[in-house]
């Protein structure tokens, strides 16, 4: 699903859905089951399964956060969203396919979008249900190794949002026999200068994940390993919210725009994207849409390949 598609369907849906609190948003899910070291890092509140591949999630976005806070002071950071359908879809693996902890997830596509007013910064913590279906799900003997969700995203049962995932579920084994001696993979920590920070919408240097490089609309990605968000638990490769967070910063550079809201991406992973060698993120002129909306096409090289390709959409505060 593409995110021309995503818009639509949140302009065309007819499906009310209002969350039940008192099930849904009491408390955040385990941490274990989103694969987050940090309880403050889970978004997660709950889980009901609606009917056969039907559930829904509750998720509450805080008003304010270390690394994902608000945009301009006046919105959600959309990358919530992105977190939190990453969380969702793990939750579901493992509580309702009985995916066994210690598998390992490999995304291959992910999508989000979300409207500008859906995530409006109001004076409590936004509660979102989310509404998931799964489909193609795929099996390794009796455990799901595989499965596409596609979710719609509410808000005070007003649809604010959509998005999807395509992953794969790995047991410990086959990841290591595919990975082979890259499970070993550290960090680097000799990491390039990073972009003025206020040309890519934070304040810190420490937050920043692209190299300064001198080509025009090019850098090279900046993955600090001592990052309590992006790296919330010790990986083997670059995390693909990691790249998400890159390509962002590199629209927002691109378009001049450090407060801008990010309102979509589309994202192909085609392969991990390793610490041992240098990462290019290159990224094309914005290409105007409708509503004010820019477009930015931002690609991952490594090793003479292409590594991830992620369309960003965003319009100017």
């Amino acid at each position: 699903m593409r995110v021309a598609t995503l818009i639509k369907s949140m302009d065309n849906s007819t499906e009310n859905v209002t969350p039940d609190e008192s099930d849904l948003f009491l408390q955040t899910v385990p941490r274990t089951y989103v694969h987050r070291a940090g309880v403050a890092e889970v978004f997660v509140t709950g889980i009901q399964q609606i009917g056969p591949d039907h559930f829904r999630l509750g998720a509450q976005w805080p008003r304010s956060h270390s690394y994902y806070g608000p945009v301009a002071r006046r919105w959600h950071d959309p990358m919530l969203l992105a977190e939190t359908i990453r969380q969702a879809q793990l939750l579901i693996a493992h509580q309702a396919y009985d995916v066994p902890m210690g598998h390992q997830f490999l995304s291959h596509d992910a999508t989000h979008a979300i409207a500008p007013e859906g995530a409006r910064l109001r004076d409590r913590p936004a509660h979102v249900l989310l509404d998931v279906r799964c489909t193609d799900i795929k099996r390794r003997g009796k455990t799901v190794s595989g499965y596409v969700t596609r979710i719609d995203c509410l808000r005070d049962g007003e649809l604010i949002g959509s998005g999807s995932m395509t992953v794969t579920c790995l047991p410990p084994n086959l990841y290591r026999r595919i990975r082979g001696s890259a499970c070993e993979n550290t960090p680097q920590r000799n990491l390039p200068e990073p972009v003025a920070p206020e040309a890519v919408g934070r304040h810190w240097g420490f937050d920043v994940v692209l190299g300064v490089t001198g080509v025009n609309r090019t850098w090279t990605l900046r993955a600090d390993p001592d990052h309590p968000v992006l790296f919330d638990h010790p990986v083997d490769h670059v995390p693909g919210m990691v790249l998400m967070e890159a390509a962002r910063q590199a629209s927002l550079a691109v378009l001049e725009r450090p407060d801008a809201l990010a309102v979509a991406m589309d994202c192909v992973f085609d392969q991990y994207v390793e610490f041992d060698k240098t990462c290019v993120v290159t990224a094309t002129q914005a290409t105007p849409g409708p509503g004010g909306s820019h477009t930015v096409a931002v690609e991952f090289a490594q090793g003479g390949a292409i590594a991830a390709t992620i369309n960003v959409t965003a319009i100017a505060s």
